[in-house]
């Protein structure tokens, strides 16, 4: 199975900015947030990981054990001159076109479309392969990314849409499963969130 992990949250994520290409790093919830996924994640022989650091710290506080592989392809979607900056300098014409037109791109950098194309040609690629991880049934493969490259591993597990991953909800530290039933990807479990030691 392919087990993905939504980095912890950092100082952006924290201020309710838009966090694209930007390289913030955790908060200390946010690496309480990557030690508690260690529980989950039983039976993970390797790792990939976003090139960011948000991503890459997540993936070494929770499965220290293992050196994370850099994968291009899992890194963020790249708001373009809107990274860093308050949700509130997008106008809501610019959201409904955002979320009506998977093409748009805010802020010139790049469309969900191009994250959908590069996220689910690496899948495919280990759909394809039945010597992956993804057929595994007791060896798994995690994934360390963000947000929208987490959320097009779903829509792609369930054949809809791109556009259905506005319908969803996916927290820091969390965990998303995929799996294979039939030949065919599916998805185990979404958003999956571990209770944070408080300390």
């Amino acid at each position: 199975m392919i087990l993905l992990i939504r980095h912890g949250q950092t100082v952006t994520n924290a201020r309710g900015l838009l966090v694209g290409r930007s390289d913030p790093e955790l908060t200390e919830l946010g690496e309480r947030q990557a030690r508690a996924l260690r529980p989950l994640l039983e039976g993970v022989v390797s790792v990939w990981a976003s090139p960011l650091r948000r991503a890459r710290d997540t993936a070494a506080l929770a499965l220290p054990h293992l050196e994370a592989q850099v994968v291009e392809d899992f890194i963020e979607v790249d708001y373009g001159t809107l990274d860093g900056q308050p949700l509130s300098v997008v106008s809501a014409r610019q959201w409904r076109e955002f979320e009506s037109d998977h093409e748009c791109a805010l802020g010139g950098g790049e469309s969900l479309a191009s994250v959908d194309r590069r996220v689910h040609a690496r899948l495919q690629d280990l759909l394809e392969n039945p010597d992956s991880l993804l057929h595994s049934h007791h060896e798994h493969l995690a994934i360390v990314s963000h947000v929208s490259p987490i959320k097009s591993a779903a829509v792609w597990a369930l054949g809809v849409a791109g556009a259905t991953a506005w319908r969803t909800r996916l927290d820091n530290g969390s965990l998303t499963v995929i799996g294979v039933r039939d030949s065919s990807p599916a998805l185990v479990r979404f958003n999956a969130v571990p209770l944070v030691d408080a300390d």
